[in-house]
């Protein structure tokens, strides 16, 4: 049976217009002889308006309960879609994650799929079948509703594709394909090929908004393509797959950039062994991410200054975790909330000595300072002032030849 997976996002669902325009593609699909199993996302914004329905109740909403209402936007796409098809004389249905069931582990929010039952879905395909299912949801140990987190319905459809052997996995967005960075910054971005999952991890983790991390890690994990396509133009995308595959003289493969950072300075912490771990516990508790980290030793070597960034939306949660963390001794805390990350991806820098001199010099001749610095095998991050930040991608963009 060859089998295709199609994914279509909330930009690509948004509008009863929209929705007829996918199921043209989706019968594309069924005409070249392919079995087609179809997730989706909520129509946009409405996963947005049901969480906001959750605030107006509670500060404390509960979180079995939260996931539970936020699910239901999936299911109204998901039946609308199938609606479109029957009407067009195809036989569709929609299918909560449930009832096939997709099986997850993990905490409310942020599950993971592990099981995907396949009889069903499976009779349903062999008699002629579309099954279009929710995206972003399974349940859990507990028979309840528990949501993947937010672009989840990209790691739904992965491992569909990896439980049902797909030939292909197609994430259908408003974008068309995955570009060097982003258009709305440089109008010299260009689409990228093919690139690799590692790349992709690393952009996407870095503030590339077309698919979620945890999306491309299952998918490297899996070995599992993708193609990234506009829902809008029928146009070739990019293809997500292994190093290997990928011929290119690009030691940079691409450029990208977080706009909400902060930046937390301790100045004068009592050194002593433990002390970080100590600074970070609570926040790690309390699921604020922290980014790139640096610690500066003083010349006597019992007091240091300790610098990290998170996302904005953190910012008051970290700073009363901060203050209220009776384990550390600091002498005070400076907060720089307008500065952006930004960074350099590409597997060629692995081989290829000078990476490092060439973007801090290209920025250095645009008078940009750099105030953290942050590297991988493959990236290289700069915190930078917010102000500076297109000007840096910019000049980083066309020191690597990315124009062209």
């Amino acid at each position: 049976m060859k089998i295709v997976v199609l994914k279509f996002g909330g930009s690509s669902v948004g509008s009863i217009k929209k929705i007829q325009n996918i199921s043209k593609i989706i019968i594309g699909y069924l005409k070249k002889k392919y079995k087609v199993i179809v997730v989706s996302s909520a129509m946009s914004g409405e996963t947005n308006k049901l969480a906001n329905l959750t605030k107006k109740i509670s500060k404390n909403f509960p979180a079995s309960e939260y996931d539970s209402i936020l699910a239901t936007g999936e299911q109204v796409s998901c039946s609308l879609i199938a609606g479109c098809l029957i009407d067009k004389g195809y036989k569709a249905r929609s299918w909560s994650a449930w009832q096939i069931p997709i099986l997850t582990s993990g905490n409310y929010s942020h599950s993971r799929i592990v099981k995907i039952n396949k009889k069903n879905i499976l009779k349903f395909l062999k008699i002629g079948g579309i099954p279009i299912i929710t995206g972003f949801q399974g349940i859990n140990s507990e028979n309840r509703v528990a949501t993947i987190g937010r672009g989840g319905s990209d790691a739904s459809a992965i491992m569909l594709a990896k439980f049902f052997k797909a030939e292909k996995c197609v994430i259908y967005t408003d974008v068309d394909g995955v570009y060097t960075t982003d258009p709305n910054i440089t109008t010299n971005a260009k689409k990228i090929k093919t690139i690799s999952y590692e790349e992709m991890l690393e952009m996407a983790s870095l503030g590339a908004k077309v698919m979620q991390p945890h999306s491309i890690q299952d998918a490297r994990l899996n070995r599992i393509d993708i193609e990234v396509k506009s829902s809008f133009k029928n146009i070739a995308g990019s293809t997500i797959t292994k190093r290997k595959n990928i011929l290119t003289k690009n030691i940079i493969r691409g450029v990208s950039f977080t706009k909400n950072d902060t930046k937390f300075t301790l100045v004068g912490v009592k050194d002593r062994p433990g002390v970080a771990a100590s600074i970070f516990e609570p926040l790690y508790k309390n699921a604020i991410n922290v980014d790139m980290v640096v610690q500066n030793i003083s010349s006597y070597k019992k007091e240091t200054d300790l610098t990290f960034t998170i996302k904005h939306e953190d910012l008051n949660k970290t700073e009363k975790l901060i203050k209220k963390n009776k384990n550390i001794s600091f002498k005070k805390i400076i907060i720089d909330d307008k500065v952006s990350k930004v960074s350099i991806i590409g597997v060629g820098m692995i081989t290829t000595p000078g990476v490092t001199f060439r973007m801090f010099s290209a920025l250095a001749k645009k008078n940009i300072n750099i105030l953290v610095i942050s590297t991988s095998e493959i990236k290289i991050s700069v915190l930078v002032d917010r102000k500076n930040l297109k000007k840096a991608v910019d000049v980083l963009h066309k020191e690597f030849k990315l124009d062209y």
